[in-house]
């Protein structure tokens, strides 16, 4: 692996953890340097940093509240 590729690696820990995790990038790094968008693309993918990942999970905290609402809405109808 290229010096600045681990470089930049080691001032990204997210990144060097997501390389650890999933060997197969050591070699694709080594060989194509170039390809570090792609590396950083699949970590997002990875860690669930994506716009519709967010926006998923922002829908499934809605939907909990939106429940809990309502459910203190119909305890508060029986009393």
């Amino acid at each position: 692996m290229q010096a600045n590729v681990y470089q930049y690696l080691t001032n990204r820990p997210e990144l060097l953890h997501f390389v650890r995790m999933n060997p197969s990038w050591y070699r694709i790094l080594t060989r194509y340097p170039e390809r570090v968008v792609l590396l950083e693309n699949s970590s997002k993918s990875f860690y669930g940093q994506t716009f519709s990942q967010k926006m998923g999970k922002l829908n499934e905290q809605l939907n909990l509240l939106s429940m809990l609402l309502s459910m203190s809405e119909y305890l508060n109808q029986d009393a």
